[in-house]
């Protein structure tokens, strides 16, 4: 295989993630079995790859990203169920491999992005936040849900990002407290650029993508570059030293059930 590929190379690779491309402009939706895509180790492990995938794709001029049903990623399956459980290290060292990628080849896409949050996104909504333009629905809600308000510690580069969006102080709390921002309150915090009703926030998210399009493509790809270098710099080492204390913390213990918070 080359270093670059054609999009019929990646398909029909992934099973949680469906690409439409339209005019250089590649639509990728998360899903499970067609329907809101539940985040667990096998959405983990897809991710990151697909990222890479994408960008090494060159017909691949713009980049929407969004979910499927009535939530970006709402929903998460990667408790045991049995009390006292943990985490082994070599189990933890697949993890690692995965949540170092999974940011690294985001930020190595070197087109221009845009979320679309098409509903709550309270898992892994760095995967929205970290794109160059964010887009919500009204029935959009932020937060961190799986680290802290479900016992784990916030280290795979959400303790990076969410404080150099909105600010160390506004983070750790909603990182210690689990707190839910609603679309408006994003908006207000500069975490999203607009708000729209969910019938109109595709076709928006497709009119920015044909308006980045009018720039000339080398313009494109440097000036997202210009950006997310800034982005890889503040993650540096903490990345991987946040998801080793991540998961030593995990080896003492796990999520037993996932625990929904509610918006504060």
């Amino acid at each position: 295989m080359g270093l670059t590929l054609q999009l019929s190379e990646y398909q029909e690779k992934y099973q949680y993630f469906n690409f439409e491309r339209r005019d250089g402009i590649l639509q990728v939706t998360m899903h499970t079995d067609g329907s809101d895509l539940v985040w667990g180790f096998g959405p983990d492990e897809e991710c990151g790859f697909m990222f890479e995938d994408i960008g090494r794709d060159p017909e691949n001029k713009v980049i929407i990203l969004t979910g499927s049903g009535d939530s970006f990623i709402d929903n998460e399956e990667f408790g045991t169920g049995e009390a006292g459980s943990t985490v082994p290290a070599s189990v933890w060292a697949g993890v690692f491999a995965f949540a170092k990628r999974l940011l690294q080849a985001h930020l190595d896409i070197e087109v221009p992005m845009i979320a679309a949050i098409n509903g709550p996104a309270t898992i892994h909504a760095e995967l929205a936040l970290l794109c160059d333009i964010v887009l919500a629905s009204e029935t959009a809600v932020l937060a961190d849900q799986p680290h802290f308000p479900n016992g784990l510690v916030p280290g795979d580069g959400v303790q990076v990002i969410w404080p150099m969006l909105i600010g160390m102080n506004r983070a750790r709390y909603l990182m210690f407290t689990g707190q839910h921002l609603t679309a408006e309150q994003s908006l207000d915090l500069g975490l999203v650029a607009e708000v729209l009703p969910k019938d109109e926030l595709l076709p928006r998210a497709w009119v920015l993508a044909n308006q980045l399009l009018e720039q000339p493509p080398l313009t494109l790809r440097l000036t997202r570059s210009v950006f997310t270098s800034q982005i890889k710099q503040a993650l540096g080492p903490n990345l991987e030293y946040g998801i080793a204390v991540e998961g030593l913390a995990a080896s003492e213990a796990w999520i037993e059930t996932f625990k929904r918070g509610k918006v504060t």
